[in-house]
C-alpha cells in the first residue's frame, strides 16, 4: 500500500465511476472501495446515500493533493481532521486511508504527538465519560467483535488518543469517535506492521489543500466544520501568495474557478491560477 513519492508531483491517483446496480448504498460502496462515507457523499451531491438510482454513475473519489507542508524528509503521520484523512511519510514513499475522527467537542488539539505504544488485539478500557453515557459498559472490554478499537491500535503519547481498527467499517469517514481515529482493518494492519514506536504525528485542521505542479495552482477543498477559517477567500489567497514567495514565482489566479471550489466544497480537484 506504499506508493512512490515524486519531486514536484503533488496530485496523486485519478478518479473513476462506477455505476449504480440494484441494492446498492453509498454506505456499502464507500467500504467496498475502500474510501470515506464522507468523501464519497462529498463527491456525489444530491445522491441518496441509502436508495441510489440504479444506472445512476456516480464518482468513486480517490485524487488527493498532497501540500508540500504535510511532507517530512524522513517519517511522520499527518492527520487531517478536515479531510478525514490520515497519511503516512516513510522516505520516499506513502501511505493514506480515511479515517473515523471525534465528534462535536472530542476532536484532539493540533499539535505534535508520538506513537508510544502499539498493541495487536488490545483491550479497550472505557474511560470514565465513556461509562458515564454508557453505564452499562464493562471496566474492560476484551479482544473480539465487541471491542470498538478492533485488531490494532497505535497509542498517541498526549491524552488518551489512539489510531486503531473498529467493529464499525461503515463509520469510516464519518465524526463517530470520542476523539481517536478508526481505521479500516486492512488499513491499520499496515500501520500496525509498518510504524515504528516513537514515530511522530502531526494533527492538522486543513480544508484548502494547495499545489503547485506543472505551471498550475490546484486547490482542494473540504467543508470548513469546525467553522476555523472566518475568511477563506483570504485565507487562500495568502496561502498561494506565501507559497510563492517561497518559490519566487508570480502567479494569477483563476476568480471563477477558485469561487467554483469554495460553493462545490466536493474534495474535487480545481486548478485555480497559473505560475508566470
Amino acid at each position: 500500500m506504499f506508493y512512490q513519492l515524486i519531486p514536484q508531483k503533488f496530485l496523486y491517483f485519478q478518479n473513476f465511476h462506477y455505476t449504480i446496480k440494484d441494492k446498492d448504498t453509498l454506505v456499502d460502496l464507500a467500504v467496498y472501495f475502500k474510501v470515506g462515507y464522507y468523501h464519497l457523499t462529498l463527491a456525489n451531491p444530491g445522491i441518496d446515500p441509502w436508495v441510489p438510482p440504479v444506472n445512476q454513475k456516480i464518482v468513486i473519489p480517490k485524487k488527493i493533493l498532497i501540500p508540500e507542508e504535510f511532507l517530512n524528509p524522513s517519517q511522520s503521520i499527518v492527520i487531517n481532521l478536515a479531510e478525514k484523512r490520515l497519511y503516512y511519510f516513510k522516505n520516499q514513499y506513502f501511505f493514506v486511508a480515511p479515517i473515523g475522527i471525534g465528534v462535536e467537542g472530542s476532536l484532539p488539539p493540533l499539535g505534535v504527538y508520538t506513537i508510544i505504544d502499539k498493541k495487536e488485539k488490545p483491550h479497550w478500557y472505557p474511560p470514565p465519560s465513556i461509562r458515564k453515557e454508557d453505564p452499562s459498559l464493562p471496566e474492560v472490554v476484551p479482544p473480539g467483535p465487541e471491542n470498538p478499537m478492533g485488531d490494532y491500535a497505535l497509542y498517541l503519547s498526549r491524552g488518551l488518543y489512539a489510531i486503531h481498527g473498529t467493529n464499525k467499517i461503515y463509520s469510516i469517514g464519518r465524526r463517530t469517535t470520542h476523539g481517536c481515529f478508526r481505521l479500516y482493518p486492512e488499513h491499520i494492519k499496515f500501520l500496525y506492521e509498518n510504524v515504528p514506536v516513537g514515530t511522530l504525528v502531526k494533527i492538522v485542521y486543513e480544508p484548502y489543500k494547495i499545489a503547485f505542479q506543472n505551471g498550475k495552482i490546484y486547490l482542494q477543498v473540504y467543508p470548513d466544520f469546525e467553522k476555523r477559517i472566518r475568511n477563506p477567500f483570504l485565507y487562500i489567497f495568502q496561502k498561494i501568495e506565501k507559497l510563492s514567495e517561497t518559490k519566487r514565482v508570480n502567479f494569477q489566479i483563476d476568480l471563477f474557478e477558485l469561487e467554483k471550489a469554495l460553493k462545490n466544497q466536493d474534495g474535487n480537484l480545481y486548478s485555480v491560477g497559473e505560475i508566470k
